[in-house]
């Protein structure tokens, strides 16, 4: 079964004190890359989210950088091409999606490139939103 997680699993994975860690920690535990996808680009995402956060919760740079490595050693890191990246946004506005929503419609554009089977995301609404035909297989941890 191939699944793709979403930013903000990985990130709650990450923060002990948050509500969603438990569940998304135990997803991300059982990931190994020959079923288990991210976007490339979630790694950006990820860091800049956890090197931002106000202290004294924000991570310093180092630390970050080790939770990355992490990420690229359990999952396959699926990136999108210009034209991919353009398609996508090009879909989204002839759905009048606006503003930030553009990130979820890339993250899935990532989980269709691989077919994944299972999309998680704690931003379910959004998601089926984007990507109503892909209503079933978007799931939170």
């Amino acid at each position: 079964m191939k699944f793709f997680l979403d930013t903000s699993v990985l990130v709650a994975a990450t923060r002990t004190l948050d509500q969603r860690h438990p569940a998304s920690y135990r997803l991300v535990a059982r990931c190994e890359p020959e079923h288990a996808s991210c976007a490339a680009h979630t790694l950006a995402e990820v860091y800049a989210n956890l090197t931002g956060m106000p202290p004294p919760h924000r991570f310093l740079p180092a630390q970050a950088l080790l939770i990355l490595e992490g990420i690229r050693s359990k999952f396959n890191c699926i990136a999108l091409t210009a034209e991919e990246v353009f398609n996508t946004t090009q879909r989204a506005a002839t759905l009048k999606l606006p503003g930030g929503i553009i990130y979820d419609a890339l993250l899935l554009t990532c989980a269709r490139k691989i077919g994944a089977e299972q999309i998680y995301t704690w931003n379910a609404r959004h998601f089926q939103m984007v990507a109503p035909d892909l209503a079933e297989r978007i799931l939170t941890p």
